[in-house]
This record gives structure tokens, C-alpha cells and sequence, in this order.
């Protein structure tokens, strides 16, 4: 069952990934997004990372994207025109595409780890995990190891938003 879960999930996951992409209308494209992150939500799930899959729902697919969807609308985007197929450009795309895949196969072929499996999963250990808490863990190390880093990603969100809200505000003529 939990095999069927991640294929659904999966596939629900990554062709709402290429909505985002393909979608002329950005508030399509937003709302697409949206779906795809509750997608990766539910595969944080079948891993019983459920602190991730509630950050995954609350931060990203909540907070992030109603400020993406208000910016979208504040600077009134319209569906972006259809234009002509230039094949050079897509020939030249699918090359380089190729070309990444030969690479990054041949990157995997030289890894040692590459033969191994995964060790079995002990479900008595996997759904009892003993007096570990998620949230006090993520706390403590963001808080002790990765405390510089976390203001930093304060302050670029903060300069974001000044950044937003100048560049939406109207001229006065």
C-alpha cells in the first residue's frame, strides 16, 4: 500500500511540476505549485517526517505561495502570449538535455554506492520512535548550529518584501 501511496503522490507531485512550468496564466502556474508542494507534504508523510510535512503545507503551500499569488495579482501579470515555435532553439534545448543526462549517468556509474540497497525498514522502530521529538531536534540544531545563517534568511526576506512593496507602489504624476 505504501508503495501505491508514493507512486500516486509522486506522479500527482510532478505533473502539477509541469503545470508550473507549461501554464501560460501564472495564477494557474501559482496555484499549481501549491499543489505540488501538498504532493511532496504527503511523501513527507510516508516517510513519518510529519514535522516536515506540516512546515511543507503551513510555510510553503500556505504563506509562501498566498504572498507569491498577492504579488502576482498586485503587478497584474497577464497570460503571457503565445509565440512561434522556434525549433533551433528547442533542438538546442534537447541537446543540452541529453548532454546533462549523459553526464549525470555517467557521475552515477563512478559512485561506489551505487550497488548497495537500502537496509529494511523496521516498522517497530520506524512508527515508535522512542522519546525522539521532531520539533525540539529541528529547534535545538537550527537555533545551536545554523543560528548566522537562519538571520540571514531573515534579513533576505525582510529586503524581499521592502523590495515588493517599492517596486508595487504607484507613481504620482
Amino acid at each position: 500500500m505504501t508503495a501505491i501511496l508514493f507512486w500516486l503522490f509522486s506522479a500527482l507531485m510532478l505533473g502539477f511540476a509541469c503545470a508550473v512550468v507549461f501554464n501560460r496564466n501564472p495564477v494557474a502556474s501559482a496555484l499549481s505549485l501549491v499543489v505540488s508542494f501538498i504532493g511532496l507534504a504527503a511523501l513527507f508523510v510516508l516517510l513519518n517526517a510529519y514535522f516536515l510535512a506540516v512546515i511543507q503545507v503551513l510555510v510553503y503551500a500556505g504563506a509562501v505561495m498566498v504572498l507569491f499569488l498577492f504579488i502576482i495579482m498586485l503587478l497584474d501579470l497577464r497570460a503571457e502570449e503565445r509565440r512561434k515555435f522556434n525549433t533551433v532553439v528547442v533542438a538546442g534545448g534537447m541537446i543540452v538535455a541529453a548532454m546533462f543526462v549523459a553526464e549525470l549517468y555517467a557521475v552515477i556509474e563512478q559512485l561506489p554506492f551505487r550497488v548497495r540497497t537500502f537496509p529494511p525498514l523496521r516498522l517497530d522502530t520506524a512508527l515508535n520512535p522512542g522519546t525522539l521529538n521532531d520539533v525540539q531536534n529541528v529547534g535545538r540544531l537550527l537555533f545551536s548550529g545554523y543560528n548566522l545563517p537562519f538571520q540571514v534568511v531573515g534579513v533576505l526576506l525582510l529586503v524581499a518584501t521592502i523590495g515588493v512593496v517599492v517596486l508595487s507602489k504607484k507613481e504620482l504624476k
